[in-house]
């Protein structure tokens, strides 16, 4: 069975969750986090690794001892050290992370003083009311687990866009090297670049004795075979991804890609246009007539569709009904960003505190990547876990970035950090300290319970602090697995604008905060975004792709975009 980077960061994200509500040593947890998360950001397979002879304690946060519980992953699909954990765990306690608004620390208390093991303890518990007097929860977080409780027993799983795509490049790749296959295309919510999808859709085209199904069913991830047949074929992968794979005829190829791409109220608004012109669309292509006199029309690609009806191309990720098909009417469709138009990253960490490259690596990656620029915002002392600047340290780093800014030439080092916003709205550093920066990026990191009023009220008021730049994943959600906090996002970006302040779209794919929704709110409000990746490492400053996919799904261009600009400009708008 391959085993692919999310297999092995999902073990190691595991063992430090386990690890964490038993209590042990903060470091030790935090060394599997950071092992997760440089397996996560590896670009290359890290099995394929083992099997060119690589040495994997060479990597960042690695070591000997980690490098060999990733080989016994590898070899063997398991950890003991995982399983060990879970036999000494009582009950169903790892189950209870599944709901979102508990963390290990939470499982750890919530076991340690009523005794809950499982789901159903805790169900009960917060039916009669118990959760609410413990240190850190609350009234309204023991409301929020009940209504998350309800959700857990009917919710349907969805997959993390970063991990479907780790399973899906290889399956790609395998079915577009059997004999006969002529084009592959993945389709559907992953097409549209949603930050999460259900299943995969995979269309095809192929001569027609093709081998395609018969080697498509005895792929290596293949768990399980729901159908086969000589069109259609669906399977289940190992890690539980459903993938239907759709044979469809060359002529039909742009309309079943458009089809399938959707999403549905997308493509019901747009067969609802073509009723009104005398068409009708399908997967088949776009035809005028009756259905006994039926002429196609339109179909061998995309394009062809959209001309059919009096439409230009929309590009897949504008496809959710919310305004494109009259934008694409008017011929006011956004000139939607692209890689090419970023100049550099505005966050990104290095070992100084909890990263994995030292500055000089991540400057050279940055680089590497074509930018002309890149922010180092290492944690202010309140992430004391990840070893968090003082003022004393930042003044270090400050004068080591003067020093190898002479020694640059073409390239800027922003000088910066990631301030923490502290529960009363003030930053976790005096304002001396910060007025020597180019640029602060500000996050909130601890008290996720507030009310929305005072959450709200919290990061307004740090926007009042002059040296206030950009507000770091501005809700502070991980996406199938914590929430974002109550916040009034209109709020905040109306404050933002009136103050000349900006808002992270941090480009993580367990974040992706801001999400589609908000980027296009900041569009509409005039608020200019900053992707960024929170890059840890220098693999992760290659994230930036998942920033520009949640971009264009929010109708971002260039322009809404902070760090396309040059230097000079950007250090213009940076000033308040």
């Amino acid at each position: 069975m391959p085993i692919h980077n999310s297999d092995i960061a999902r073990i190691f994200n595991q063992v430090a969750d386990l690890l964490e509500i038993s209590g042990a040593n903060p470091f030790r947890v935090r060394a599997y986090r950071n092992a997760a998360r440089t397996i996560e950001d590896q670009p290359q397979s890290v099995a394929g690794m083992l099997d060119e002879g690589a040495d994997l304690s060479e990597l960042s946060g690695i070591g000997k001892d980690l490098a060999g519980k990733i080989s016994e992953i590898v070899e063997t699909g398991r950890l003991q050290m995982l399983d060990d954990l879970e036999q000494e765990m009582p009950g169903e306690l790892a189950k209870l992370l599944n709901i979102a608004q508990l963390g290990p620390k939470r499982v750890g208390t919530l076991h340690r003083e009523l005794g809950i093991d499982t789901l159903d303890d805790l169900a009960q518990a917060a039916k009669a009311k118990k959760i609410r007097d413990l240190n850190g929860f609350g009234a309204k977080t023991e409301k929020k687990i009940r209504e998350e409780l309800k959700r857990h027993k009917g919710a349907q799983a969805r997959t993390k866009f970063a991990e479907a795509e780790q399973l899906l490049t290889p399956l790609l790749d395998y079915l577009g090297g059997i004999e006969g296959v002529k084009q592959v295309a993945v389709a559907g919510s992953y097409r549209r670049c949603k930050e999460t999808v259900g299943d995969l859709d995979i269309l095809l085209t192929c001569a027609h004795d093709s081998p395609v199904m018969d080697r498509f069913v005895n792929y290596e991830d293949v768990s399980e075979v729901s159908a086969k047949g000589k069109t259609k074929s669906t399977v289940r992968l190992r890690g539980g991804l459903q993938v239907d794979v759709r044979v469809v005829p060359q002529v039909s190829y742009g309309a079943a890609l458009y089809y399938f791409t959707g999403s549905k109220e997308h493509n019901v608004a747009v067969r609802k246009r073509a009723v009104e012109k005398g068409l009708k669309i399908n997967e088949y292509g776009v035809f005028r007539g009756t259905d006994d006199d039926e002429e196609r029309i339109a179909g061998a690609s995309e394009e062809e569709v959209f001309k059919a009806v009096d439409l230009p191309y929309i590009a897949p990720e504008l496809r959710e009904n919310r305004g494109e098909i009259e934008a694409a009417q008017k011929g006011a469709l956004p000139e939607l960003i692209v890689r090419e138009d970023l100049r550099g990253d505005l966050h990104a960490h290095t070992r100084a505190t909890d990263g994995h490259a030292s500055l000089q690596e991540m400057i050279e990656a940055a680089r590497e990547l074509g930018y002309s620029y890149l922010a180092i915002t290492e944690h202010s002392q309140a992430v004391s876990v990840a070893k968090g600047f003082n003022r004393k340290r930042l003044e270090q780093q400050i004068a080591e970035i003067d020093q190898l800014s002479d020694e640059l030439s073409g390239f800027r080092i922003f000088k910066s950090i990631e301030v923490d916003i502290l529960a009363d709205g003030s930053l976790d550093l005096p304002d001396e300290v910060l007025a020597k920066l180019d640029l602060t990026v500000c996050s909130v990191h601890s008290k996720f319970n507030l009310s929305v009023e005072k959450q709200t009220e919290r990061i307004i008021r740090a926007m009042d602090n002059p040296h206030f730049n950009i507000l770091g994943h501005p809700t502070g959600r991980l996406i199938n697995e914590r929430e974002a906090y109550a916040v009034d996002m209109e709020k905040i970006m109306g404050a933002a604008k009136e103050r000349g302040c900006f808002l992270e779209l941090n480009a993580h794919p367990d974040r992706l905060d801001l999400n589609d929704r908000h980027c296009r709110m900041a569009k509409e409000m005039g608020v200019k975004v900053a992707i960024s990746t929170d890059a840890h490492s220098t693999a992760g400053l290659k994230n930036i792709r998942y920033g520009i996919d949640q971009a264009r799904r929010g109708w971002l261009s260039k322009d809404d975009v902070l760090n396309t600009r040059r230097v000079a400009d950007l250090l213009k708008l940076l000033k308040r």
